[in-house]
């Protein structure tokens, strides 16, 4: 095992060098004349960068000082979202590369308009103009020559510039736009969900579905009262907060979590534990949270007045023990009744499946968070956002509210949805 991790990790930080190296070369070797000021800028901004980057990744995980992870969160985890763009808008150069270096030399030799030609002569009309005799002229500007000091730049010089400059304008545009959207808080999805055995009288019942708050050395107690306002907003009947609620302890991030206890719904708020909150210590937070007046499902199962809302843990949790446990959540149950399950991560709905849930509400994969992150979560999901059907099952997957790592998304806006049960029943 640690002979697969170690050949894991030089994998991961080889691709991570030549990127980086790829890229300043691209934007900083190739767009400068020589070793200067801009050369040792760029080049020190394309060091510091991935150090800082790496530096965040592990002062989260290994539970260093909270301060030393806020200082280090932001540029480090922003500058892994703006290295993933500028890598991407680099290689999308290329492409354009080669067209404008023949539109540059087309322009070269395009022949220049004749000093010496003081009349117009139109063939076509005879007409002839001729400036007035006695009218003085005047010579135009002379154009610098190069020198020594200040060479005219080369054509690769100026293509290399254009398409540099496009792709990280390009790359700060979308990383800009991307964490705005996540720091003004997640917008609310409405989806509307048929239940076979749902009785006439819960017609219209209203699920809240909260999943990857993802509160820590960014996303703080701002933040947790933006998703809160964002909720209640809604008048939801019951809220269902998925996991992935936390990166970091209790202690740290308790006056952070603080404002989930103003979470308001007729039938209360429920919660159950994403893989994130094995990493920050799941067993306080259960506490912590139930001190917030949230209910933990802990394989664990009430019967509400219309329909079973069930909970199992997180697949994680296996790693110490308590792992998600199907049959002690649901095996006792009574399947004339409706059930809908919370579950953090999509690919528990094969159990689900199993134990004859009729919707799963999950969170985990964040919609990809970073396209075309999509393309790697649909790899490892069942599904990846929205509404989708196994068998008599159907499954949600909330996008998330917020981020985790960079606090931006891009293709993959953050949400809060609301879950509005349909009776089929006549």
């Amino acid at each position: 095992m640690v002979i697969v991790f170690a050949l894991v990790a030089l994998v991961v930080l080889t691709v991570l060098v030549l990127g980086h190296w790829y890229v300043w070369r691209r934007l900083v070797r190739d767009t400068t004349r020589g070793p200067g000021l801009a050369r040792r800028a760029g080049t020190a901004l394309f060091v510091a960068g991935p150090l800082l980057m790496i530096a965040a990744l592990v002062a989260e995980r290994s539970g260093a000082p909270f301060w030393l992870q806020r200082t280090l969160a932001w540029p480090g985890f922003l500058w892994m979202a703006l290295a993933l763009y500028l890598l991407l808008a680099v290689a999308a150069g290329e492409a354009v590369r080669p067209l404008l270096g023949r539109v540059l030399d087309r322009q070269s030799v395009r022949p220049l308009p004749s000093r010496q030609s003081r009349v117009a002569v139109v063939h076509g009309a005879g007409v002839q103009e001729a400036e007035p005799l006695g009218t003085p002229t005047m010579a135009p500007e002379p154009t610098p020559e190069p020198t020594a000091q200040n060479p005219a730049p080369t054509r690769r010089l100026v293509v290399s510039r254009v398409i540099g400059g496009a792709a990280a304008a390009a790359a700060v545009g979308t990383v800009g736009y991307g964490t705005y959207g996540v720091l003004r808080g997640p917008r609310v999805k409405r989806v509307t969900v048929p239940l076979a055995k749902l009785p006439r009288a819960a017609h219209g019942f209203r699920i809240a579905v909260v999943s990857d708050i993802h509160l820590g050395p960014v996303l703080g107690r701002g933040f947790a009262q933006r998703v809160v306002d964002t909720v209640n907003a809604t008048q939801p009947d019951l809220i269902a907060v998925v996991g992935d609620l936390v990166d970091g302890s209790v202690k740290d991030l308790g006056p952070a979590a603080a404002p989930l206890a103003r979470l308001s719904a007729r039938h209360g708020a429920f919660f159950v534990t994403g893989n994130h909150e094995y990493f920050s210590g799941a067993e306080q937070w259960v506490a912590e949270v139930r001190t917030l007046g949230l209910h933990p499902l802990e394989n664990a199962r009430t019967e509400l007045p219309y329909f079973d809302l069930a909970g199992v843990n997180d697949l994680q949790g296996e790693s110490e023990g308590r792992g998600p446990d199907f049959q002690k959540a649901l095996g006792d149950r009574d399947p004339a009744r409706a059930c809908v399950l919370l579950a953090h991560q999509p690919v528990q709905i094969h159990e689900a499946v199993r134990y004859d849930v009729d919707l799963q509400l999950s969170g985990h994969t964040h919609g990809g968070q970073l396209w075309p992150g999509n393309l790697i979560a649909a790899a490892a999901n069942p599904t990846v956002a929205g509404l989708d059907r196994y068998g008599d099952t159907q499954l949600y997957v909330s996008r998330g509210a917020g981020a985790w790592g960079p606090p931006t998304r891009v293709g993959a806006p953050s949400d809060v949805t609301v879950i509005e049960l349909a009776a089929t029943r006549a």
